[in-house]
């Protein structure tokens, strides 16, 4: 376990910045913020055997992917501190930034001990410092959890960059493709294969908790939703009925799931009881009725339907009842996800032949379209509500990506294999 201690408190980018920061992956912001508050994160000094996570690369990729700030260059950097004593404010008033944090690490048997200051430059004041002991395989969480605290001291919301996201790669094999379900940090690092077929896996969702994923997958050549416990690795088949079982998703509260079956005819949503394995129909007819989603209340059951004659989101009482109809601009809008405060909803939305991420404000109904691709899908809201993360496909290649939800901030996740798809940010 990491502890942490409290001591105290107190334009568009210069053509496309790229940091290479694994074998395997490389992280590209393609669209930066002209309104980007400048901070500087200079380099951690660090003492006895540290490894190879440079704390300071991380929480800069952090902050500078989040879309509100702007990082210096280590490289324009005049002088390097590590100690508040030794801070020459003047120094980064005139490289123009607004705020720094300075840090030290060092290496004790095994652990580390981590601290680091957060000061305001135009007036020296002290905003924040922090101690934290880390393992040593917890130094990359320990950054995310610095960036995490700095985003909230800076932007009065919470960070999401000590977080976990799943998606599902596919890689070439011999004559076939082989699918792999795996969660990450939300970065993108530190990948673990959960599940593993040569045919398709589906529709990662997590539990509340994030201890859990429910997902569909294909390896008894038919569809079946199972559930995945991550901790030991234990799952179970939830839903096996004859013809589709797809896109589950859990209550709130964490004892159901939402689930498309066609067991009776088109496609309907159902909700799954998962302690009695009870079944409650929610809609009917001739309709494909699919993907829903809960309510941040559980109250409601947001899902995809053609009843209007082409694809629209509708929203009904998971008691039952009448589906009332959300989107009515363009014509297609698909795939809806709540953000956590259920304020915004994102959505693919198409017209024209090309499929886009687009946000809703839920008080005014406005839409505001985030991307600018042809074919981007599967949006999912990070916890804080702050980004969107989706799959773009790109050359004929899917990969993932993430955009701020004012459209400001976009940033791709680049493989150098395989193609990532059906992404999920957990909670």
């Amino acid at each position: 376990m990491m502890l942490i201690t409290r001591i105290l408190v107190g334009g568009i980018l210069a053509g496309m910045f790229t940091v290479a920061q694994a074998a395997g992956l490389t992280i590209e912001i393609t669209k930066g913020s002209q309104t980007a508050v400048p901070i500087a994160i200079v380099p951690f000094a660090q003492q006895g055997s540290v490894g190879n996570v440079k704390l300071s690369d991380v929480i800069s990729s952090d902050l500078g992917g989040s879309g509100f700030f702007k990082t210096l260059s280590e490289d324009d950097m005049l002088t390097k501190p590590s100690e508040p004593e030794r801070v020459n404010f003047k120094d980064w008033q005139v490289l123009g930034q607004d705020y720094m944090a300075i840090g030290q690490v060092v290496g004790n048997g095994g652990s580390y001990n981590i601290q680091f200051h957060l000061f305001n430059v135009h007036n020296g004041q002290l905003l924040m410092g922090y101690r934290l002991t880390a393992g040593a395989n917890e130094l990359r969480r320990a950054a995310h959890h610095i960036s995490d605290l700095i985003y909230e001291k800076l932007t009065g919301r919470k960070g999401a960059f000590n977080t976990r996201i799943a998606y599902v790669t596919s890689v070439r094999r011999g004559n076939g493709k082989q699918f792999m379900l795996q969660v990450a940090d939300a970065d993108g690092y530190n990948p673990r294969t959960i599940a593993e077929s040569p045919e398709p896996i589906m529709a990662p969702a997590w539990s509340p908790d994030g201890s859990k994923i429910a997902y569909v997958s294909f390896h008894t050549k038919r569809s079946e939703i199972w559930v995945q416990t991550l901790a030991t690795g234990q799952r179970e088949s939830v839903s096996s009925y004859p013809g589709i079982n797809g896109a589950p998703a859990f209550s709130p509260d964490g004892s159901r799931l939402a689930i498309t079956l066609s067991k009776d005819g088109s496609p309907d949503v159902y909700v799954l009881n998962l302690g009695s394995r009870s079944l409650t129909r929610l809609t009917s007819g001739l309709s494909i009725d699919t993907e829903p989603t809960w309510s941040p209340d559980g109250s409601s059951i947001l899902f995809t339907s053609d009843q209007g004659g082409k694809p629209q989101l509708y929203l009904m009482p998971v008691s039952g009842g009448k589906a009332s109809r959300v989107t009515f601009q363009g014509d297609y809008n698909a795939r809806g996800r709540f953000s956590a405060d259920g304020r915004s909803l994102a959505m693919v939305t198409g017209s024209g032949g090309g499929y886009k991420i687009a946000v809703m404000d839920m008080a005014s109904r406005t839409v505001n379209v985030l991307t600018e691709g042809n074919l981007d899908e599967s949006p999912s809201f990070a916890p804080n509500g702050s980004m969107v993360l989706f799959a773009a496909n790109r050359g004929g290649r899917s990969a993932l990506s993430v955009v701020s939800t004012d459209g400001a901030m976009q940033q791709k996740l680049a493989f150098e294999s395989g193609e990532v798809r059906e992404p999920a940010w957990a909670p």
